[in-house]
């Protein structure tokens, strides 16, 4: 995958992860481990990562997080914080804009109570 290119530094950034994760329904942001931390319902969905240009996205699975980490593993990663636990750290800048809206939407449905993953649907 190439370098994300729908910014003109080609670097997404935090506001670009606040803006998308935030036009999700009932999405509150709060601080975690002293970075940005995007909720549903209580729960952490995403947040960025101690490590520049780093997102933590909470997945459906570990099945499904070790899709992403085959995948493509220049832009998904994981590290010994997270084994057992069923979410994907993503590299920002390797990621597009759309992919992240994807990526936030889905680590969303994770965590999201039924009643609002309906409400969405």
């Amino acid at each position: 995958m190439e370098p994300a290119r729908n910014r003109p530094e080609g670097v997404i950034t935090v506001d670009d992860v606040r803006r998308l994760a935030t036009a999700l329904p009932e999405v509150t942001e709060r601080t975690s481990y002293g970075t940005p931390a995007f909720c549903v319902a209580g729960k952490i969905f995403a947040r960025i990562h101690e490590e520049p240009h780093v997102l933590v996205c909470w997945r459906d699975s570990l099945e499904d997080r070790d899709v992403l980490l085959a995948a493509d593993p220049a832009t998904f990663f994981t590290t010994d914080h997270y084994t057992g636990h069923a979410s994907v750290l993503v590299r920002l800048d390797r990621v597009e804009l759309d992919e992240l809206a994807e990526l936030l939407i889905e680590a969303w449905d994770a965590r999201a109570p039924k009643r609002l993953r309906a409400a969405r649907e």
